[in-house]
């Protein structure tokens, strides 16, 4: 049995339109990082969002480890999502936004200012717990999100462009960076993109969709 992320036949229609997705079958191994690219409005965020489940499914299933997660919502699978603007909260500091998603219930203080101290160390960022979101870099915001979508430890990370609204040169290079950094974590992770070089940097294998289906 597969125990990472089984996605079957999954279609996502909205009333008479022409399904945004069209039976997506593909499977995610624990610690692999999957890629899904294509051009802009072929599908890749409403499949991503339909695994996460803020998209209900028109027919098929989403399974993690075997369980059918249909009856599950979003904030009870597990799983990370990180966004092209990082949707920081522009009123907390760097520390707080990363120590947003650990529970007072499952982590003792001490516990979540060792993890958040570990994820800005593993994103580059040790000294900056202390400073306003408002202050950093373009880069360095998608940094701090993505530390805040790895505290957690999500059994599954999903990323949606997490780096299109940054330039070339810091997009490659971050793109380097993410990979590096989700080997180190071992996370098992889907990567939404349309950039290839993005895509062959940061995943372990790609995904091509056109027009709701995936191609290859």
């Amino acid at each position: 049995m597969n125990q990472g992320l089984g996605v079957r036949g999954v279609t996502v229609a909205y009333g008479d339109a022409a399904p945004a997705v069209t039976d997506a079958s593909f499977d995610v191994a624990l610690g692999e990082v999957v890629a899904l690219t294509g051009p802009s409005g072929c599908g890749k965020s409403t499949l991503l969002r339909a695994i996460s489940g803020l998209e209900p499914l028109t027919s098929g299933s989403v399974r993690w480890a075997g369980e059918d997660l249909a009856q599950v919502p979003p904030h009870k699978r597990g799983f990370g999502l990180m966004f092209q603007d990082g949707q920081l909260f522009a009123h907390m500091t760097v520390a707080k936004n990363v120590a947003y998603g650990l529970s007072a219930k499952q982590f003792s203080k001490d516990e979540r200012q060792g993890r958040v101290a570990e994820l800005l160390e593993l994103v580059g960022l040790p000294d900056y717990g202390g400073r306003a979101v408002t202050e950093l870099s373009g880069g360095e915001r998608q940094r701090v999100a993505l530390a805040r979508s790895l505290a957690p430890k999500p059994r599954l990370l999903l990323l949606d462009e997490p780096l299109s609204a940054l330039d070339r040169q810091l997009r490659e290079r971050l793109a380097g960076e993410l990979a590096t950094l989700l080997r180190a974590t071992g996370t098992t992770a889907i990567l939404v993109t349309h950039d290839p070089y993005e895509a062959d940097t940061v995943a372990d294998r790609v995904l091509q969709m056109w027009a709701g289906r995936l191609v290859s």
